[in-house]
């Protein structure tokens, strides 16, 4: 089985192919549409990217296209860049890190086990009580389905005082 290596990136991912050997048999910077194609026509792979929330969405999509996917916690494919930081170096690294025996991987997240992830960091109190970590977790969970919920929540934490029924 061949060997996918993907760096996430906000619009362009790049990749990395490599044959069950470890050889590197091609690179590729796509747009996301780009990629969802190119990867829906290539035969069964095993596709490795760095957990993040986007890693866990694009995860469901390539397995229900029949790749095995794995998701690697980024502490763990450090050590594996081999030369200076760029993403098709960051792409290769992940890809050399899935091939590990002893590699820990991170389980792919349903939305809903997501949402309820983001629910449970609104609730913690920042360690630093500051707007500006504030205004940032709310800006990262408005995209959940559960965004009323949260914003409820969110709002109760930052004005402990203020009355839950409105």
């Amino acid at each position: 089985m061949n060997i996918i290596g993907i760096d996430l990136g906000k619009t362009v991912f790049h990749l990395v192919m490599m044959d069950p050997q470890g050889k590197v048999t091609g690179r590729k910077k796509l747009s996301r549409p780009q990629m969802l194609t190119y990867l829906a026509n290539v035969p069964r792979s095993l596709v490795a990217m760095e957990a993040s929330c986007g890693a866990h969405h694009l995860s469901r999509h390539l397995a229900e296209q029949g790749h095995e996917v794995r998701l690697i916690p980024a502490q763990f494919v450090r050590p594996f860049v081999k030369s200076q930081k760029n993403d098709y170096v960051d792409a290769e690294a992940i890809a050399e890190a899935v091939q590990r025996p002893t590699m820990r991987f991170v389980a792919i997240k349903t939305e809903d086990q997501l949402d309820l992830q983001a629910l449970h960091r609104v609730r913690e109190p920042p360690s630093v009580p500051n707007a500006k970590s504030r205004s940032t977790t709310f800006l990262a969970i408005t995209s959940c389905s559960m965004w009323e919920t949260v914003i409820l929540s969110f709002t109760h934490i930052s004005n402990p005082g203020a009355s839950r029924s409105k």
